[in-house]
């Protein structure tokens, strides 16, 4: 095959000063935007706290900002972001940009070991934390080498800076970092799932050019929309989905600190009339098989987005069937700041992740680096403007992943007769049976499609003679495990001969292994790699 994409030239070769000015900061600019379109008293956020405009944040992030610069915060100089999705999150890392800061927005779901390594690697001068995470930082503060500053959102500090009287206190001063389009705005680290994390690094023109070439043509936000993201903000995708995409149009955000359950987003979604709403399919096929979900003539959407880990057809399906919204499945990646590919709304096909934006090109490439036949199975490498451009600290990692123009993914896919990318795994995950590669995701996907089945995944898995095969993992709908031996191996045979019916004979899982959840990380991915040091016989 050629290099897939429809390239627009100014944005996608080279420097995109085309369409960024040279002289930009992020911050300054949105916020900036909405007050000119008159905005400053229309709501930009809703949290447990209430309803703000985006005067009142452009007031917080000008505070913000103000209370960096009056503590000593030098241009380029770290901060840490561990808070919960409140207008504290937006305010602390659009009031980094606003000061010439790099923010730092991290998993708040990590151990003391994990912020241990974080709080050294990036070397951050500032951490700001939710009253709720802060003991698992307790014992870092005082050793961590490069911290002078910790901030706490809620109401007691426990002995540092509260966010609420630190902002009260700030002036809203209206200056701004003079950074350029190519200032380093911000680091997302990676999940880390096999290994440490990295911390990919992104300058101000990212967000920016995302928007243009995703939220707008895809999704066509407007000022109207009322947005909700199962996505967190400290992940990639919540990122855009939560701050940078309906801030850009002078949209509403619902903003849900809490763990999202089908329990709690079916009451968010009775309480507010959401229209946009993005999620990742493992939560888009819990929420189907909730019982108290709303029902179709409750729900205001008018566009669903998925990305995360690949849209299963049937998810996709049924989904559709039951709301009358598709759901535009998509891939993006912390390195490339958002989705690069896409399904668009009027052409959805399912089991696909769609196609290329335009400003992006993509290509597929065998082990050794060769463009591979229309048809065939390859990595896939992106370019596009909105790369990273490196992992902080990691020259290894930075030239395995960021080649010249182009990013490799990691993920296997095909190209069909119609141009759609069809997602066949990460290489990692990839199984080799009987000589012959198996995507883990097709046999999931055929899973998936009975009707006790809640969600699966599947490894490779070593037989007797130590030959590779596929093993599945599987959640059966109400979470329920087959009772006793003869109830597991009769549930077992009638998975296997559901995979059986839909693909190739030698790639039906050969054991199976009922589970009550599968491992993930915050985003929603499964862990598969635990599923295969954690295996037993099956």
């Amino acid at each position: 095959m050629n290099v897939v994409g429809d390239s627009a030239a100014d944005v996608s070769a080279g420097h995109p000063s085309g369409t960024v000015p040279r002289d930009y900061n992020y911050a300054a600019e949105i916020i900036e935007r909405n007050l000119k379109a008159g905005r400053a008293h229309r709501p930009a956020y809703i949290d447990p706290r209430g309803t703000w405009t985006y005067g009142q944040l452009a007031d917080r992030v000008a505070r913000f900002a103000d209370a960096l610069r009056s503590r000593g915060v030098r241009r380029e100089e770290r901060v840490l972001i561990v808070l919960l999705d409140t207008i504290d999150w937006p305010t602390a890392f659009l009031g980094c940009l606003k000061a010439g800061a790099v923010a730092v927005p991290v998993n708040t779901l990590m151990t003391e070991d994990d912020y241990r390594y974080l709080l050294a690697d990036s070397r951050a001068r500032v951490l700001v934390v939710s009253e709720i995470l802060y003991p698992r930082l307790r014992n870092l503060v005082d050793a961590a080498p490069d911290l002078e500053h910790v901030i706490v959102s809620g109401d007691d500090a426990q002995g540092h800076e509260r966010f609420e009287d630190l902002i009260a206190a700030a002036t809203p001063d209206p200056q701004t970092a003079p950074t350029v389009c190519d200032d380093v705005a911000y680091w997302q680290y990676t999940s880390g799932s096999t290994g440490r994390p990295k911390g990919a690094v992104h300058v101000h023109a990212d967000l920016k050019l995302n928007n243009d070439l995703y939220a707008v043509p895809v999704i066509g936000l407007t000022e109207n929309d009322v947005c909700y993201s199962v996505a967190k903000l400290f992940f990639a995708y919540g990122l855009g989905n939560s701050l940078n995409f309906p801030l850009s149009c002078g949209a509403c955000t619902v903003l849900l600190p809490d763990r999202p359950t089908p329990e709690g987003v079916a009451a968010l979604l009775r309480q507010h009339p959401v229209t946009v709403f993005y999620s990742v399919p493992t939560f888009y096929a819990a929420f189907l098989a909730h019982s108290g979900a709303p029902a179709r003539g409750e729900l205001k959407l008018r566009c669903c987005v998925s990305a995360g880990e690949a849209l299963p057809a049937d998810v996709g399906k049924r989904w559709s069937d039951r709301h009358g919204v598709d759901i535009l499945d998509g891939l993006g990646s912390t390195e490339m700041t958002h989705i690069f590919m896409s399904n668009r709304m009027g052409s959805v096909k399912y089991g696909t992740s769609g196609k290329p934006l335009p400003g992006y090109d993509v290509k597929l490439v065998d082990e050794n680096g060769q463009v591979v036949e229309k048809g065939e199975m390859g990595e896939m490498l992106v370019r596009g403007p909105t790369g990273a451009i490196m992992y902080w600290n990691n020259r290894e990692r930075s030239r395995n992943t960021f080649l010249g123009e182009w990013t490799r993914s990691g993920d296997k896919f095909v190209e069909d007769e119609d141009g759609y990318f069809v997602f066949c795994g990460r290489t990692d995950d990839m199984l080799k049976v009987s000589g012959m590669y198996v995507s883990p995701f097709e046999v999931e996907a055929a899973l998936a499609t009975h009707p006790d089945v809640l969600e699966a995944a599947v490894v490779a898995w070593a037989d007797k003679d130590e030959l590779i095969k596929p093993k599945a993992f599987v959640v059966l709908k109400g979470q329920a495990t087959p009772a006793d031996g003869a109830a597991r191996d009769a549930m077992c045979r009638k998975l296997q001969d559901h995979v059986k019916s839909r693909l190739a004979p030698y790639k039906y899982p050969r054991w199976i292994e009922f589970r009550v959840d599968l491992p993930k990380t915050a985003t929603g991915k499964i862990q598969r790699f635990k599923l295969r040091s954690q295996a037993g016989t099956g």
